[in-house]
C-alpha cells in the first residue's frame, strides 16, 4: 500500500479547541527551522516572554510557553506546586476541575472537592466555606472559564479568598486567555496554565504558563524532588530564563514557536482589550440569532463564557446526526457535550480568528437549515437577520 501525502479538508473550526488557525500562523511555521540554541532564536524567546507577558498581563519573570499542549501545562503547575501531603481545594464545576483532582492525587496531594453544578460559576461562598473547615490548606485550584460547560468564573474574588487563608493559587486558562479579562498581576494569581489552540488562534501543541515570586518560593524550597524531570522549573528555567547563555534542558519545538510568536504579534497589533471587546460583541451577535431560532443557552448570562457558547440541544433531536450533517455539508465543525452534558448540549466556539462575523452567519445559517432537515421544533428563517442586525450596529 502506498500512502501518499496527506491533505485534510479545510474545515471552519467552531467547536470548543481547536479554532482557526491565522494564515500568518500557518505562513510562520513553514520558515526555516534553526538551532534551539542559535543565538537568533534566543532572542526570540526573549520576545515570546515579553508577549506572553503581555497576553497574561503580568511582569512575572518566569512566563513561558511549556512544550506541550494545555494538559502539560496543568500539570506543570501542579507537580511543581503540590508536595506530598499537601492538601489541596479544588473547585469543580465541569470536567476539567476533575482533571486538577487527578493531578493533586497523582502529586501526592490530598484534594478536597468543593463541587459546583455544571454549567455554573464557582460559587465564591462555597470555596470559602472549605477554607474556614480546612484550615491547613495550602493551595487552591480552579478553572477560570470552563470549556466543557461555557461557565466563567470570578477568578478574582477567588483569589483573594484564597490569599485570606493564606493559600497559594492555580488558575486554568486554557479558553479564557485573549477571549476575556485576564489580569494575572492585578489578581494576584500565583500559577497559570493556557493553551494556543483557543483564542490565540495558534495550532495546538504548545502551553503558556506564568508563576508568581510566591509560587517560585514554594518551588525553590520544596522538601521533595519534582516527581516529573521534563517539567521541574528548577531545570527548565536555566533554559527558558533571562540571560543569553543558556543550559540545554530539551530540544524546543523550533517551529511551533515561531507560530506562537506570530500569534502574540497578531495579538498585540490588535491590543488585548480590543480583543476582548471583539469576543464579547461577537458573542452577542451569535447569541441573538440562537435565541431568535428558540435555542437555549445553558449558562446564566451573568455567568456565561463569550468566546464558548453551550446550548441545550432541541427536545428529540440527535446530537451526532446533526453535527455530521453540519461537517459534512457545511464543512462547519461543533463541539459535543462532555461528561453529565454529553448529548445533551452543543458547545460552538468563537476564538480567536474563528471569532468573526463571517462564521456567525455561516454557523447560524448551516443550523436553521439542518435543523429544519431533522424537523427540529425551532423558528426557522429569523436568525441571520437577528445576528446581522447586532453586527450592523
Amino acid at each position: 500500500m502506498a500512502i501518499k501525502s496527506f491533505h485534510p479538508p479545510q474545515r471552519i473550526l467552531m467547536g470548543p479547541g481547536p479554532s482557526d488557525v491565522s494564515p500568518r500562523v500557518l505562513e510562520a511555521l513553514s520558515r526555516p527551522t534553526i538551532g534551539h540554541l542559535d543565538p537568533v532564536f534566543v532572542a526570540m524567546m526573549d520576545e515570546m516572554k515579553e508577549l506572553l507577558k503581555y497576553a497574561f498581563q503580568t511582569e512575572n519573570e518566569l512566563t513561558m510557553p511549556v512544550s506541550a499542549p494545555g494538559s502539560a501545562g496543568m500539570e506543570t503547575c501542579f507537580v511543581n506546586l503540590v508536595e506530598p501531603g499537601d492538601k489541596v481545594i479544588v473547585c469543580q464545576n465541569g470536567v476539567f476541575g476533575g482533571r486538577m483532582k487527578e493531578n493533586v492525587e497523582r502529586c501526592g496531594g490530598v484534594a478536597v472537592m468543593v463541587q459546583d453544578d455544571w454549567g455554573r460559576a464557582v460559587d465564591p461562598q462555597k470555596l470559602e466555606d472549605a477554607l474556614k473547615a480546612n484550615s491547613d490548606t495550602k493551595i487552591v485550584a480552579f478553572v477560570h472559564a470552563e470549556t466543557s460547560t461555557g461557565a466563567l468564573s470570578d477568578a478574582q474574588t477567588l483569589v483573594a479568598l484564597a490569599h485570606k487563608y493564606n493559600c497559594l493559587v492555580i488558575v486554568d486558562a486554557v479558553t479564557s486567555l485573549a477571549g476575556s479579562p485576564l489580569k494575572v498581576d492585578e489578581w494576584k494569581i500565583d500559577a497559570i496554565y493556557s493553551g494556543t489552540q483557543k483564542c490565540l488562534s495558534c495550532t495546538p501543541g504548545l502551553s503558556p504558563v506564568s508563576f508568581s515570586s510566591r509560587a517560585l518560593e514554594k518551588i525553590k524550597n520544596r522538601k521533595s524532588r519534582v516527581q516529573s524531570w521534563f517539567m521541574d522549573l528548577n531545570l527548565v528555567m536555566s533554559y527558558w530564563g533571562g540571560s543569553t547563555k543558556r543550559a540545554y534542558h530539551h530540544t524546543a519545538p523550533i517551529n511551533a514557536l515561531y507560530g506562537l510568536h506570530e500569534a502574540l504579534v497578531i495579538l498585540q497589533e490588535e491590543g488585548l482589550e480590543s480583543s476582548w471587546v471583539r469576543h464579547k460583541s461577537n458573542h452577542l451577535a451569535l447569541r441573538a440569532g440562537l435565541e431568535a431560532m428558540g435555542l437555549k443557552f445553558v449558562v446564566p448570562e451573568a455567568e456565561r463564557l463569550p468566546q464558548l457558547n453551550a446550548i441545550s440541544i432541541p427536545e428529540g433531536v440527535d446530537d451526532a446526526a446533526v453535527r455530521s450533517i453540519l461537517l459534512n455539508d457545511y464543512q462547519l465543525e461543533i463541539g459535543a457535550g462532555l461528561g453529565v452534558m454529553a448529548g445533551k448540549v452543543w458547545r460552538i466556539g468563537l476564538m480567536g480568528h474563528a471569532s468573526n462575523k463571517n462564521n456567525i452567519l455561516v454557523c447560524l445559517g448551516a443550523l436553521d437549515d439542518v435543523l429544519g432537515r431533522v424537523k427540529a421544533p425551532i423558528q426557522h428563517g429569523v436568525a441571520v437577520a437577528a445576528a446581522k442586525k447586532l453586527l450592523a450596529d
